[in-house]
């Protein structure tokens, strides 16, 4: 069981001057204090298409993440899944958006459960969805640990048994588990040894080549989002201060912060100059 192709010319999610607003830590009860994580954000993803954002934390980028996958209500601005406004959603509506959008958190065990099987944990969204029969279920789950690259032994492993790598792979397993059209990426090779990180974006490329995946990639490294990614989004502030074709920004960048991130060091997944294939 595969993504059923978006045929709709509309965006699959599509963002429009979203502001999120959080009360600060020293607000008063009678003059609240408010930070602004996003101002004034407009972005659509498209299907096929993978988007990097990038800035440093704090910037905005993962609370835009979060209101592309309902983790967040904006405070001001729209949100539009396949042409229809989502920005308040129903229950029905978070099941079909769920089905849909999957996310890959930086760190796996937010999306592992520690005390369950590997086997468990991608059965669960099937069984949940009450996806095929109960053979198929059992089928679809070793397609998808064989196609993360791990072995089918793997299955009966609880988290705590694996390499943080390997982890990874069973998030990203349990995140393909229902066949989803777009994978909002929020920094998820940032918590691996350097040695793992290309292994895991060869492994995300591989899938959204395979599968013809629409990805949002989000990372603070931004030589990591020019190899992943089709556009790009530089944020600053809550703020998106400069997007286009990866190729053509990074070449030629207007903007001073995005000058910035590009001197600001090497690559953090190759520092050796090593190049990933």
């Amino acid at each position: 069981m595969e993504h059923n192709t978006t045929t709709t010319t509309d965006p699959i999610i599509e963002l429009r001057d979203i502001e999120v607003r959080f009360k600060s830590r020293n607000s008063g009860l009678f003059k609240p204090n408010y930070v602004h994580a996003v101002q004034g954000l407009s972005l659509a993803v498209n299907a096929g298409e993978t988007i990097g954002i990038v800035g440093e934390s704090g910037c905005g980028k993962s609370t835009t993440a979060n209101v592309m996958c309902g983790l967040q209500i904006p405070t001001n601005g729209q949100v539009f899944f396949r042409g229809k406004e989502v920005s308040t959603r129903s229950a029905a509506e978070r099941r079909q958006i769920g089905r849909v959008v999957s996310v890959i958190f930086q760190d796996p065990s937010t999306a592992l459960n520690a005390r369950m099987t590997v086997h468990d944990q991608l059965i669960d969204p099937l069984e949940m969805h009450k996806v095929g029969t109960k053979a198929e279920r059992e089928e679809r789950v070793e397609e998808l640990i064989s196609r993360v690259g791990l072995p089918v032994s793997a299955l009966e492993a609880m988290p705590g048994q694996l390499s943080g790598g390997q982890r990874q792979r069973v998030a990203i397993a349990r995140a393909l588990t229902l066949g989803p059209e777009v994978i909002i990426a929020d920094e998820p090779t940032s918590a691996l040894d350097v040695s793992v990180r290309a292994q895991i974006l060869n492994l995300l490329m591989d899938l959204k080549n395979d599968l013809g995946l629409s990805m949002v990639f989000i990372s603070h490294d931004i030589q990591t989002v020019r190899y992943i990614s089709d556009s790009l989004v530089v944020m600053n502030g809550g703020k998106i201060v400069e997007q286009g074709q990866a190729d053509e920004l990074l070449s030629n960048p207007r903007d001073a912060y995005t000058r910035t991130l590009l001197g600001a060091a090497p690559s953090l997944l190759h520092p050796s100059g090593v190049e990933l294939n």
